[in-house]
């Protein structure tokens, strides 16, 4: 897999890097993940490109009372701390900050029409985890008619086989899959 070109418009959007999830446990090193989100932040400030910071917080959110066999992450309590962004990541105030309540950052938010807004066509997804928020947001962007470059180092998930599945059988069929350094080599 690789990642031939990037449109001229092309923002970034990580998901998810906030204090509360990259607390957890991950199938890859969380540190890792954030060296390489904070490689493409520098590398689209550069650039002049969109930086899409996105949030989730599903206080309150319908998917949250329906019946499911799994009761995994609803139980976390998500404080205004636990809200903010990782520190390794530094915001600037012309990013565009997204609060999504469930997993993909397209639905019930401003995403899409802040994008347009910028006639960006391409955008570039990292985050966590990457069979939920990365998936979830990818697949909303497709929809709408998305190019996608999927960074597959600056993503992680608490599941290994559900990272690897996205990455091999999901993500290709979407868009391109490349790492980090090509991605950013492909910037400028």
């Amino acid at each position: 897999n690789m990642v031939t070109e990037l449109d001229r418009i092309t923002a970034l959007v990580l998901i998810d890097l906030q204090k509360s999830v990259v607390a957890r446990a991950f199938a890859r090193p969380v540190k890792e993940v954030l060296d390489n989100a904070v490689k493409l932040v520098e590398a689209f400030r550069k650039a002049s490109l969109p930086v899409v910071l996105v949030f989730v917080n599903p206080n309150g959110a319908g998917w949250l009372k329906t019946r499911r066999d799994s009761a995994t992450s609803s139980a976390v309590a998500y404080t205004e701390d636990s809200l903010s962004i990782a520190p390794e990541i530094i915001t600037r105030p012309d990013d565009i900050f997204i609060t999504k309540k469930c997993w993909g950052a397209f639905y019930e938010t401003p995403l899409d029409e802040e994008l347009k807004k910028r006639n960006v066509s391409g955008i570039v997804l990292a985050g966590i985890s990457t069979s939920i928020g990365v998936e979830g947001t990818a697949r909303q962007a497709s929809e709408r008619g998305y190019n996608i470059a999927f960074a597959r180092d600056a993503m992680t998930d608490m599941v290994a086989a559900a990272h690897e599945n996205s990455l091999k059988y999901i993500f290709p069929r979407m868009g391109e899959v490349d790492d980090t350094d090509k991605i950013v080599a492909k910037l400028s």
